[in-house]
């Protein structure tokens, strides 16, 4: 058992939307680690430019708004302009918005549920063409989602439409992954817990006081969120299909919630 290239992403393509920062961006430094050639996507060219410029020769900067479909379709024309073939999906790009109940508008519904869903539908179908000419029968594509552990369970935060959308991308990563292995495509999601971003400034702001409450006792390092995903990406993960990894600390597996009624 040669357990040596487990995890090397050697000579891959991936594409990490939202790679720009926060999650998207631990997950393309560890790809880069791991010798893959990375493209990364976001909304703001600058933002793009400037990482990508960080991340060294192997990222690539493509922005690209992918709110809509058109922008979906854009992007995934952009990235063949550059190569045949892609061997890693990273569906990283997210949106949240909070409200309470009866203010809630439909604005703050459509769009988290355009970028949180339809987004990674319309971009995979996209790619599709460019992930089954990476597939190989040993070596298949690689698709992954990134949900949340708020589409595994409930907080008390207000943000209706962040909960479905999450719930609803990782039973899409399952519908999905029933497809695309008869081409050779894997395709999994994970479940992110609380990590330091823009979009969770609780855990950014105030980790301390967010770590209370992970069994682990401290909030998610880079490198978690790194080596899950270089897990789920490389030939260690060749064999996961379909599952939504949780990677939290413990807050959704292994949390005591007791109460104590007086």
């Amino acid at each position: 058992m040669d357990t040596h290239s487990l995890f090397s992403l050697e000579g891959r393509v991936a594409l990490v939307t939202g790679g720009s920062r926060g999650i998207g961006r631990m997950i393309a430094e560890g790809f880069i680690a791991q010798g893959a050639r990375v493209y990364i996507s976001s909304r703001k060219a600058d933002a793009c430019a400037e990482t990508a410029a960080a991340l060294g020769a192997s990222c690539i900067a493509l922005p690209m708004d992918i709110s809509t479909v058109e922008g979906c379709r854009l992007l995934a024309s952009q990235f063949g302009e550059q190569e045949p073939a892609l061997d890693i999906l990273v569906n990283n790009a997210g949106f949240a918005w909070g409200q309470p109940f009866d203010t809630f508008p439909e604005k703050g519904w459509d769009r988290v549920m355009d970028l949180n869903v339809k987004s990674p539908f319309f971009l995979t179908q996209a790619l599709h063409g460019a992930l089954r000419n990476a597939a190989k029968p040993d070596r298949p594509a690689k698709v992954i989602n990134i949900g949340s552990i708020d589409g595994l369970q409930l907080n008390l935060w207000e943000t209706y439409s962040y909960h479905a959308s999450k719930a609803a991308i990782h039973h899409l990563t399952r519908r999905l992954a029933a497809l695309m292995i008869r081409d050779g495509i894997n395709v999994t999601a994970i479940a992110p817990g609380a990590f330091a971003s823009e979009m969770n400034r609780a855990a950014r702001d105030h980790g301390d006081i967010v770590a209370k409450a992970v069994p682990a006792g401290r909030i998610g390092r880079a490198e978690d969120m790194a080596a899950a995903a270089i897990y789920l990406a490389s030939r260690g993960g060749d064999y996961v299909v379909g599952e939504v990894l949780c990677v939290d600390g413990g807050v959704v597996n292994a949390a005591l919630n007791i109460r104590i009624d007086g």
